[in-house]
């Protein structure tokens, strides 16, 4: 009996991930069904067209960013979709804030599911360490072989020991590595959160005034860092109703911050009040109020402030703007700043004469986390995905199998 797999898409790109094995007996498991990073805002019709939407097949998303799971409304409504349970409440989050909630239902595991079985499919969840919250890379046996799907991770988050666990102790017996690779070939900064804080730390000591900072709500590791780092420096952390939102939800039964916590204060903003008020939201944002802060307190000099191009209007109505005694952080991927919406707050900062700095780590495992991780598993093949620069790169990564876009092959 003969296992095949397509990677319909992410043979050469980062991000839209999309894999199939294919049973013998024709049964199918898709493994994440992302949406292109260059797809434009809108746009429809992205399922890879390679991928037979005729036949029943069941899907697995390994985290809750899009470029694994933004494609799911366009999966046929008889298929089954999976994902952790705390990656179904982050891609609910999403659905929300962005009008456009999902009409999908997910069956949901978490991490202590261990394996369960879709047919002839047994799938082993694990927990890995990713800028993603309930990321997991995918064990798949069937017919008598063994894939794992590393989905996306990294060694150097607050969940690196996870990693570090599973590559002393790799599932046995791999005939194939779906490995991703975003970081080849790149210099990417790759400190641990422990040194992100570190520096978080010096930089909210060395500052006079206020720290506006722009993340990601969804990176919980750096919310996490931000909160530890002004609670060692006596500041406060002020997030705004999204990330409040997004803590809300899944910090329970957690050591997460959430609102309610000592230096965390939530800024209810009225342009972001109203928005969630519109959305049917009023019982959230009046559940937070108890634990807020209006934008007009701002004005002092211990807080750590969320920054976001939408908040800039409510806060300077408020009698909030930056000055040179303050500084600014932007704690993301730096190609976000040739887009408007990630460079305006930047620019608001700098042209008021605040310090800028740059403190910042990848959520992608480095080139050397990649081949190390790749040679403890020590599997039969490694097929890339997720990545740009696999042609160039692949040494040190053992047997490699490169497929093309929809090529399918067999698994020996």
């Amino acid at each position: 009996m003969t296992v095949s797999l397509t990677v319909h898409r992410g043979t050469q790109q980062i991000g839209g991930s999309c894999i199939e094995i294919a049973h013998p007996d024709g049964d199918r498991l898709i493994l994440d069904a992302g949406r292109p990073l260059d797809a434009p805002d809108g746009a429809t019709g992205l399922l890879p067209t390679s991928l037979d939407r005729t036949r029943l097949a069941n899907v697995l998303i390994s985290h809750p960013h899009q470029d694994h799971w933004g494609l799911v409304e366009e999966i046929p409504p008889a298929w089954p979709i999976w994902t952790g349970s705390g990656s179904a409440k982050l891609i609910a989050v999403t659905g929300d804030v962005t009008r456009r909630p999902l009409a999908r239902t997910f069956e949901t595991w978490d991490s202590r599911s261990g394996p369960f079985s879709i047919g002839p499919f047994i799938i082993t969840p694990m927990l890995t360490d990713h800028s993603a919250f309930d990321a997991y890379m995918l064990v798949v046996e069937t017919a008598g072989k063994r894939i794992l799907y590393t989905g996306d991770f990294r060694r150097h988050g607050r969940k690196s020991t996870l990693v570090d666990r599973m590559m002393a102790k790799p599932p046995a017996d791999i005939d194939v590595l779906l490995t991703e690779g975003t970081n080849l070939g790149s210099d990417k900064p790759v400190k641990t959160e422990e040194e992100v804080e570190r520096d978080f730390v010096e930089l909210f000591k060395a500052t006079k005034g206020r720290v506006f900072v722009s993340w990601s709500g969804q990176n919980i590791d750096r919310t996490v860092t931000l909160y530890r780092a002004a609670k060692r420096t006596n500041r406060t952390l002020a997030i705004d109703l999204y990330v409040a939102d997004v803590l809300d939800r899944i910090a329970e039964g957690t050591g997460l911050p959430r609102p309610g916590f000592p230096n965390l204060k939530v800024v209810v903003t009225r342009g972001l009040g109203s928005y969630y008020r519109s959305m049917g939201r009023e019982g959230f944002v009046e559940r937070m109020v108890p634990f807020g802060i209006s934008a007009k307190k701002l004005v002092d000099s211990r807080h750590v402030i969320m920054l976001r191009r939408a908040l800039i209007g409510d806060y300077q109505r408020s009698g909030v703007v930056p000055t040179a005694d303050d500084a600014y952080n932007f704690s993301m991927w730096r190609g976000y700043l040739s887009q408007p919406y990630h460079s305006e707050p930047l620019d608001w900062c700098k042209s008021a004469g605040a310090s800028i700095a740059y403190i910042h780590t990848s959520g992608h495992a480095s080139p050397a986390d990649l081949r190390a991780f790749a040679a403890a598993v020590h599997p039969k093949m490694v097929v890339p995905v997720h990545g740009i620069k696999w042609d160039e790169e692949s040494h040190g990564f053992g047997p490699v199998r490169r497929l093309a876009d929809g090529e399918t092959m067999v698994i020996p």
